[in-house]
């Protein structure tokens, strides 16, 4: 094991590097990009852009074209193949997968030297929330991660799967002993049956810490809580300490995972198959903080140019406080100029601070008022706030009517508790959603279309929804967001 004399000293110097990081966040974008640039420079994909080398950000943004992934999937094919130096010169010890809305699944190259990173962001934030509470016990704490299954298939000569099972199969080898779910455990499917396993394994052990999506996490408490009848997984666990959360936004959850849990600390990440960007380093301060030496170089791109097809890119020292930015990164692992699908917003600039405010894939604009995911959710926490109730899922989409001025935004949510008055709820709903998006409010007063309405969905029809589809469980997301109605006809056929 690690001794808290060992790990008290790691925390102190990864707070210091930290610190230091903060201030040279613009230096060490400059170095990534040449590490960058020098790794990949003999490459096939550079070679078809670039006779003459890259040597400065501005050359790189003329040669450098910005790529989804359909750019890369006859590259990605021969790698699979074993052929070398074709979008870096190091070979991937795995492809990360990931779901595309128009590529179906797609394969992202995951290096050793880009694993590092992304193992040392998580290390480096438990460490720094050792300094913060100076508790220095995790070498014996429980930690139990809801994820993906760290089974591998082969894409030709590659080993394949999800980013969360792959870090499965990487556990340091001083936790191991304490880490959960086993390999065994997690390597069950169906996922409700992973779920009851899960419970089995873990229900009476020291379990100190949690991490994972937020409705699959809560799905395992209240499982948990079933299992052996308590009120609270504090309850359960009663050395508790700290959940881990990432992939979608944990306001709309915070009520119901705070009920089922008890109170204790919570930290947000923000890991990707394409790198690890970002992570709460403050317990008392919000907002991730962008991790500018991990391999990753990022660009820029403000969401109002990028609706109208303008791609003006800019670096880290051009950003903003509070413009919605389409993420776009260059990665030590072979990606370039790679448009992630993300959307951003910055919160401090001294450091560099974000949040995620959305999939620029995942919208609601059927009537021209292009709401992103950041926007429903702000309007939904406030509700929340004013109103009470615990939301456990919920997903926005268009309906559009016959009759002018009829159309309106249609609010699936799945109650876990009703607020108190669910009509002032509604209109307080509408109203948030004003604020949060001029142009909806335009269409709303001008009658275009009229308030926002409300449908209580049934107990466990989201997770219904997500087994139709083939992604319950694991690291898959319910959509918040769509400019469809797919998910709309399945919940009002079978759970409104």
């Amino acid at each position: 094991m690690v001794s808290s004399f060992i790990l008290k000293l790691l925390a102190k110097n990864t707070y210091r590097s930290s610190v230091l990081n903060e201030k040279r966040a613009i230096e060490n974008q400059q170095k990534t990009l040449k590490k960058i640039i020098k790794k990949g420079r003999k490459s096939l994909y550079i070679k078809q852009f670039a006779r003459d080398p890259i040597v400065n950000y501005s050359g790189f943004v003329k040669k450098i074209p910005i790529s989804s992934y359909e750019h890369y999937k006859d590259f990605i094919v021969r790698i699979s193949n074993g052929e070398k130096n074709i979008l870096t010169s190091e070979a991937p010890m795995y492809f990360a997968i990931t779901s595309g809305t128009t590529s179906g699944t797609k394969y992202i190259p995951l290096t050793k030297t880009m694993w590092n990173f992304q193992s040392k962001a998580i290390k480096d934030l438990l460490l720094l929330y050792a300094f913060q509470t100076n508790n220095y016990n995790f070498s014996n704490a429980g930690m139990m991660f809801i994820q993906g299954t760290p089974k591998v298939k082969y894409y030709n000569k590659i080993p394949f799967g999800k980013l969360s099972g792959i870090s499965a199969r990487h556990i340091p080898f001083y936790l191991k002993k304490n880490r959960f779910p086993s390999m065994k455990t997690n390597s069950i499917t169906p996922w409700e049956n992973k779920i009851e396993h899960i419970v089995l394994e873990t229900w009476d052990k020291d379990m100190q810490i949690l991490g994972g999506i937020p409705p699959w996490v809560i799905t395992y408490l209240e499982a948990l809580l079933s299992y052996t009848n308590k009120k609270t997984a504090k309850d359960v666990f009663k050395n508790l300490k700290l959940y881990i959360h990432g992939g979608t936004s944990f306001g709309v959850y915070k009520e119901l995972f705070l009920k089922l849990c008890g109170n204790i600390d919570t930290l947000e990440v923000y890991p990707a198959s394409e790198g690890f960007f970002g992570y709460q380093n403050l317990l008392d301060s919000s907002g991730l903080l962008l991790l500018t030496n991990h391999g990753v170089f990022y660009e820029f791109i403000a969401l109002v140019d990028f609706k109208k097809g303008l791609m003006n890119r800019v670096p880290l020292e051009g950003v903003r406080l509070n413009v919605d930015y389409v993420m776009i990164v260059t990665t030590i692992a072979g990606l370039w100029a790679y448009n992630i699908g993300d959307t951003v917003s910055f919160i401090s600039l001294n450091p560099y601070k974000i949040i995620f405010s959305g999939r620029a894939s995942q919208y609601c604009s059927a009537f021209g008022e292009h709401v992103i995911e950041k926007e429903v959710q702000d309007a939904l926490k406030l509700s929340l706030v004013k109103f009470g109730g615990r939301v456990s899922e919920f997903s926005v989409c268009p309906k559009i009517c016959s009759n002018p001025g009829e159309s309106h935004h249609e609010w699936f949510i799945e109650f876990d508790k009703l607020p108190n008055n669910l009509s002032a709820f509604s209109d307080y709903l509408n109203e948030m959603m004003m604020v949060q998006n001029i142009y909806y409010k335009d269409l709303v007063v001008s009658g275009v279309i009229s308030d926002l309405k409300i449908q209580i969905v049934k107990t466990g029809g989201f997770n219904n929804y997500m087994k139709s589809i083939g992604k319950f469980g694991g690291q898959n997301k319910c959509p918040h967001l769509s400019n469809e109605r797919g998910i709309a006809e399945f919940l009002l056929k079978n759970y409104v």
